[in-house]
């Protein structure tokens, strides 16, 4: 289980990733604000989080960051468009987390044969697991 320190630090990554222009969407914000709810982060908490973003912490476990790397790509997917840039901003996030460059790969290579682009987690979960043994 993750503490309090590693899910605002979570947190505060999904916030910068969805700040391409500065600005949040009306869609990423409610989505960021359930994700809060899900790591059991009070609004206040994420509202501080907004103007004042906290340290990036790696997680110590593989599965967290798996977890984590999936929002991402949910996150990602909310905008119906996806530009190349934001596939490598993507990409370098997963890469930073420690995830293993030819899944990340794998993952992104895959979003395109699904509805709306989105990964199943078991789908995702398999890919990583074969890269980490």
């Amino acid at each position: 289980m993750i503490n309090r320190v590693e899910k605002l630090s979570l947190l505060s990554e999904m916030i910068a990733f969805a700040r391409i222009n500065n600005s949040l969407r009306s869609i990423e914000h409610k989505f960021l604000l359930g994700v809060a709810k899900q790591l059991e982060i009070t609004k206040e908490d994420y509202d501080y989080l907004l103007d004042n973003p906290v340290t990036h912490i790696n997680l110590k476990s593989h599965s967290e960051r798996i977890v984590q790397f999936h929002r991402l790509i949910l996150l990602m997917n909310l905008d119906k468009e996806i530009a190349d840039k934001d596939l490598v901003r993507l990409h370098n996030f997963g890469l930073r987390m420690g995830l293993g460059h030819e899944a990340i790969n794998r993952v992104l290579d895959l979003m395109e044969s699904f509805p709306d682009k989105i990964v199943p987690p078991d789908f995702l979960i398999d890919i990583f697991k074969t890269q980490y043994n």
